[in-house]
């Protein structure tokens, strides 16, 4: 392959060495045949000119990419699921491909698989993933981060020719194998795999390794494990503020679905609010509600919980409370942050921008069935009152419900309204991605190969995440 000057491959995670990754050989699949390709992403490390025929020979047939890592590796790890322990998890149907460093930033970034075969860890599963599910994930990924939250990207989709049997939905179903680019993949259950086996020892090197290639500003710090929590609550609060923001249900915060860089992934059964309801969920086998859209906070304080009864085999117990105890007031801040961000605002001051926060949500609240969540952000964006009391929901924000809301914008000034010029705002409804319309999208790709829907909405999701500019 002609190596872009931009490309700069770091593979370090290899050199943690065999207690944490297996090396696996990817599946040989019967066909090949490209149908997603994030060339923004692509071009972020260097890997958007690759023709056709080199895409394929590396994230088909997965052929290594230069200077790269040899091989790919299946992680190791284990993790909570649903609140029980399972130490009979890993990568078991993906694996890291390779690492490099993002142009501009010099940012490490992964790029990982799902759906690339069998592993040590499969379970008796057969590592692959239905196009589905891929297509499930591209639409996911792309409206979390026209959203401005931390998520992986997905970087490819290829076609793999196989006819899989699933339970969940009609089958045979066809085939994909998708690679994401992400930050990291060191989940919590990376660590809570060597807290098991108390291999105080691994831990140590697992918080040097995520220290100095994720965080090389807490180097010098005299205590890197409670470093290492103290800025994974940080990051943690403020994915889960984004989430919340966003009106995301993850649907599966399971420990092994957290990683320490705070960065949003592996999408399943998620969804996105039809309307503010904190009981709403997104996995159909969650029947009690535990990874509801309310309970996301919770969520992501227990399995920072997780995470620090880990970090107590090398670091003192009362620090890493400590450090745990920051988890409510950066939550708070970042929450404070996100829904201002999400109103295109300038923020004021803590208590008043709290006090607005609270009337949005009580203002979604009353609004019932008749106002979904992502168009209330579109209408009152920048603060807007004109624009929103002349749009198709005029109705639901003259009531008392939204009083104290428009009172209280008043008093704030709008950020960056240039953004208000885009295009997307002269429309009368925002892009949205409700369950109802990845059915849609994927009806027509199932019945007659098009794809033509599908590349139109992420083309709409592309300019949503230019007009929104949130990131």
């Amino acid at each position: 392959m002609p190596v872009n000057a931009r490309y700069h491959p770091d593979p370090r995670f290899m050199k943690l060495g065999p207690e944490f990754s297996d090396p696996v050989r990817p599946a040989e699949f019967p066909q090949t045949i490209q149908r997603w390709r994030h060339d923004r992403a692509a071009a972020s490390v260097g890997l958007e000119t690759l023709s056709q025929t080199e895409w394929l020979a590396h994230f088909g047939r997965f052929e290594p990419l230069p200077d790269n890592q040899p091989g790919p590796l299946a992680m190791r790890y284990h993790g909570h699921q649903f609140r029980s322990y399972n130490p009979e998890l890993g990568d078991g149907r993906g694996f890291l491909f390779a690492q490099l460093r993002e142009s501009g930033g010099g940012r490490l970034l992964d790029l990982a698989t799902k759906g690339s075969g069998q592993t040590p860890w499969s379970r008796r599963g057969d590592g692959r993933l239905t196009l589905k599910g891929g297509v499930r994930e591209i639409l996911a990924a792309g409206m979390l981060e026209a959203l401005g939250v931390p998520t992986s990207r997905a970087f490819s989709l290829v076609e793999t020719g196989e006819d899989l049997q699933r339970n969940d939905e009609p089958s045979p179903t066809r085939s994909a194998v998708l690679t994401r680019l992400s930050h990291s993949h060191i989940r919590f259950g990376t660590f809570q795999r060597q807290a098991f086996q108390e291999r105080a020892d691994n831990l140590t090197i697992l918080v040097d390794h995520a220290v100095e290639t994720y965080f090389p500003h807490l180097a010098d710090e005299p205590d890197r494990p409670v470093a290492l929590l103290r800025e994974t609550v940080a990051r943690t609060a403020h994915l889960v503020a984004r989430w919340m923001s966003a009106g995301f249900v993850h649907g599966v915060l399971n420990t092994d679905n957290m990683v320490v860089t705070g960065e949003s992934f592996d999408y399943g059964p998620w969804r996105f609010l039809p309307r503010n309801d904190p009981n709403f969920t997104a996995a159909y086998f969650d029947e009690t509600g535990l990874y509801s859209f309310g309970r996301q906070p919770e969520a992501g304080f227990w399995n920072l919980q997780q995470l620090a009864g880990c970090l107590v085999q090398i670091a003192d117990s009362d620090r890493l409370v400590e450090a745990l105890n920051g988890f409510a007031p950066a939550y708070r801040d970042a929450m404070r942050a996100a829904m201002i961000g999400r109103l295109g605002l300038k923020s004021r001051d803590a208590e008043t921008d709290i006090d607005l926060v609270n009337a949005a949500f009580k203002g979604l609240a009353e609004g019932g069935d008749a106002l979904r969540w992502e168009p209330f952000f579109f209408d009152w964006f920048c603060g807007d009152e004109a624009r929103a009391m002349a749009g198709p929901r005029a109705a639901i924000y003259d009531g008392e419900a939204f009083l104290a809301f428009r009172r209280l914008l008043a008093g704030f000034e709008a950020g960056r309204p240039e953004r208000l010029a885009h295009p997307m705002f002269s429309e009368p409804e925002p892009v949205e991605m409700l369950i109802e319309e990845v059915e849609a999208l994927w009806a027509p790709i199932a019945e007659a190969d098009d794809w033509a829907p599908l590349y139109a909405k992420m083309d709409r999701i592309e300019a949503a995440r230019r007009a929104w500019s949130l990131s």
